[in-house]
């Protein structure tokens, strides 16, 4: 019912995943959905990244491998960060492989598969300097070994994670990879060798070949989004999410005329002023219209003018403009000759893509296509 929705393009992201899988060669592809498919749906996402050609799904949190599996989706799914020791019954229930790098964390899981009529395969992370999560080097070889030793489990994966690899004149990114390979080198010694040994996410897929090793996790660029500006153009990648809404309302504005809670913008000359029914409430930054954001109506660029409110904005259409309600405003995606992306979204705000689409509530209705 409202005038306000997300269209998402399936074929986008299969396409997408499609060609990350030509670029990881003999790498495995695993689409990480978590945060319902960084906005734009965890299963239509997931659905569409396996066409593609992904063989894995990744999620932060056990809940959401949970709706992957009750949608009937069957792919092996990866547990991002180690989930709750309360939690590893659910892990086993869902069929999920969980990440560890603790002590409690590995002693949880071995309790919780004692039944199953084989291992539950498991992913060791280690710490290499994003120190976020993860086992310490020293750690994850203890960790490794206990895993290889418990009959319960088994050592499916040994992996690290990124902190700058989208920033690739950075030397951080080459000395955590040489801290993973260490790490396995540590336990091969110990007679314990992973399936599976993995690093890159979507910057070191695109920007540091040697780190795809036997598996690369993608987020963003599975969604058509470079994870930084820098590295836009390194695959050809299709943006799946626009953000359109129809104009609810319009008025003619003299000059001088003020705008939106503080009349922080006034008209400095006479125009003609759209209000579109979409707000902070929605995931549209408050100080977009302050940032110099701009939405597209009529095929033009127009700038979002005073304070985004909570359900509404504004939008100059400039002396004379015949815009009326009803006429589509596209807030990211494309309208004529012109496109508004997220990552404009997010220069302007002084943040990233991933925090717009990722950002967009749940009460914008997803249309998939």
């Amino acid at each position: 019912m409202r005038s306000t929705w997300a269209e998402v393009d399936t074929a986008a992201m299969t396409a997408n995943a499609r060609e990350l899988k030509r670029l990881a060669g003999r790498a495995q592809l695993l689409a990480v959905v978590k945060a319902d498919g960084y906005g734009h749906g965890s299963v239509p996402a997931a659905r569409a990244a396996l066409a593609g050609g992904a063989s894995w799904l990744g999620v932060a949190l056990v809940e959401e491998g949970e709706v992957l599996r009750r949608s009937g989706i069957t792919a092996p799914i990866l547990v991002l960060s180690e989930p709750r020791p309360s939690a590893m019954g659910q892990v086993v229930a869902c069929d999920l492989r969980p990440t560890l790098y603790t002590e409690e964390g590995v002693a949880a899981a071995a309790k919780a598969a004692s039944n199953l009529p084989s291992p539950l395969r498991v992913h060791v992370k280690v710490d290499t300097g994003m120190h976020r999560v993860g086992a310490t080097p020293d750690t994850a070889v203890a960790l490794g070994r206990t895993v290889a030793e418990r009959s319960e489990l088994h050592l499916e994966g040994l992996f690290t994670h990124f902190a700058v690899a989208d920033e690739p004149d950075r030397s951080a990114t080459a000395e955590q990879l040489a801290g993973l390979y260490e790490v396995a080198a540590r336990l091969s010694d110990l007679g314990v060798r992973p399936d599976l040994l993995h690093a890159a996410n979507s910057a070191g897929m695109l920007a540091h070949p040697d780190s795809r090793l036997d598996l690369v996790r993608c987020g963003i660029a599975l969604y058509g989004l470079a994870p930084a500006p820098a590295l836009a153009g390194l695959a050809d990648l299709h943006p799946a999410l626009a953000l359109k809404a129809e104009v609810s309302f319009v008025k003619p504005l003299a000059a001088g005329q003020g705008v939106s809670y503080g009349l922080r913008w006034s008209a400095p000359a006479a125009t003609v002023v759209a209000t579109v029914p979409i707000g902070y409430a929605d995931g549209v930054p408050r100080s977009y219209g302050a940032s110099g954001g701009q939405v597209l109506i009529g095929g033009r660029r127009c700038p979002v003018v005073g304070t985004v409110t909570m359900d509404q904005l504004l939008v100059d259409c400039g002396a004379g403009a015949t815009t009326g309600p009803g006429d589509e405003c596209v807030l990211i995606g494309r309208q004529g000759e012109e496109e508004v992306t997220a990552w404009e979204w997010a220069e302007r705000v002084s943040t990233i893509a991933y925090e717009v689409v990722c950002g967009l509530s749940g009460r914008v209705p997803r249309f998939w296509t």
